[in-house]
């Protein structure tokens, strides 16, 4: 029988943390593969043309090949530049300045990979601001300039990429660690360029329990300054807990938007029991974001041309 919509879960698995991207004329996903830490050693990542059907990908990045990473990875965050694909990503949980670990930057010349350390040590170890260095989300603003926002423990981070997209630049005031942490922000950023604003979106409570969630600011730049609008994504008690984590697509030559993000069936109480889906994300005329519905019926097919 022919699927009518992407429906939710969008794939099989436990997966979380989904990152979204277009590339090459597809849809491709790039979540953490949801298991206890010892066992997230490696990345897979799945492809559309429709948002419909999902082809995975095993494997993209394996912790073997990251000298550095010892004990778990997750949270990636892709981008293309210069016909490279650079992939962000969290290792070793580090919780002192002591430890080694922090966010990771791997290349590869596809969107598949095989993707492979690109400096042969973290980009960002150390605690700035108080920010953990974890869950690296970037961003290519309409200028060029690039942007890896970051953090966990409550404290949120941005820095600016230089060309090469593997060292960190300086912003104009001589900062490289800007703060731009907004109320309540736990971890998960995400930023999204819409009619000349930036909305900047983040995780909330606690990424194991039911009560994760999404909420948003809006601003003319994209260091903020970022004050908190509201939740958009949360549980649904009649549908899925834990809603949190999310990247963004827009369907390419229009203004409809789809978040992509993790929840736990109803059935689990397992944390690492995640899975990926995917629904509408509708703006007011005000330019504020609707609080999203979750939905068992995901979105409906969006072909790229």
């Amino acid at each position: 029988m022919l699927k009518r919509t992407s429906g939710n879960p969008i794939f099989p698995g436990w997966y979380a943390d989904p990152e979204a991207r277009i590339f090459e004329n597809k849809y491709w996903i790039y979540p953490t593969y949801s298991a206890p830490y010892e066992e997230q050693t490696h990345f897979d990542a799945f492809y559309s043309t429709d948002l419909i059907e999902w082809t995975k990908v095993d494997r993209i990045l394996e912790m073997s090949g990251i000298s550095w990473a010892w004990r778990a990875m997750w949270a990636p965050s892709p981008i293309e530049r210069n016909g490279k694909y650079y992939y962000y990503f969290a290792a070793n949980d580090i919780q002192s300045d002591e430890e080694l670990g922090g966010i990771g930057v791997a290349v590869a010349d596809r969107p598949e990979g095989p993707y492979r350390d690109a400096i042969g040590k973290p980009l960002i170890d150390k605690f700035h601001h108080g920010a953990q260095p974890i869950d690296p989300h970037v961003f290519i603003d309409d200028d060029g300039s690039a942007y890896l926002y970051y953090g966990g423990w409550g404290h949120c981070n941005v820095v600016k990429l230089n060309e090469d997209m593997i060292s960190l630049g300086t912003f104009d005031d001589g900062e490289t660690f800007k703060s731009v942490t907004p109320e309540q922000f736990v971890e998960g950023p995400c930023m999204i360029k819409r009619k000349g604003f930036y909305y900047f979106m983040w995780a909330e409570g606690g990424w194991g329990v039911p009560d994760y969630s999404v909420a948003y600011a809006k601003a003319s730049s994209p260091i903020g300054p970022f004050e908190r609008v509201g939740k958009i994504l949360q549980q649904n008690p009649d549908v899925a807990t834990s809603a949190g984590h999310h990247g963004m697509i827009q369907v390419p030559g229009t203004d409809e938007w789809i978040i992509v993000y993790h929840r736990r069936p109803l059935t689990e109480t397992d944390r690492n029991h995640r899975v990926v889906c995917l629904d509408r994300m509708v703006f007011e005329e005000d330019g504020s974001i609707r609080p999203v519905q979750l939905t068992f019926e995901g979105v409906s097919a969006r072909p790229i041309e």
